[in-house]
């Protein structure tokens, strides 16, 4: 079943192969459109995932920051979601 990940009126991502740990809804990196999505500084480290890596997403000059995660390196258990990105912060999943 395709989902997509809106947020301020925009789809950020839409694909029918995301992948779902954790409750949330990953999306393979193919699927987002990058003109939306802005590098941040911002690392978090999971125990079982590995190190995250952030993207600010910009939209219409509204920016919300660190919205979108990813893990470009995963732990062997998370191989299924490596590169693949998350997203909170407001950001619906349709």
């Amino acid at each position: 079943m395709s989902k997509k990940a809106v947020w301020n009126g925009k789809t950020l991502a839409e694909s029918d192969e995301t992948v779902v740990v954790e409750s949330n809804y990953y999306f393979p990196p193919d699927s987002i459109k990058k003109e939306f999505f802005k590098e941040s500084d911002t690392h978090t480290t999971c125990g079982w995932k590995g190190v995250a890596s952030y993207y600010t997403i910009v939209v219409d000059g509204k920016e919300n920051k660190d919205a979108a995660w990813y893990y470009p390196e995963t732990k062997e258990a998370a191989d299924e979601i490596k590169g693949y990105i998350a997203f909170w912060k407001g950001v619906k999943i349709e």
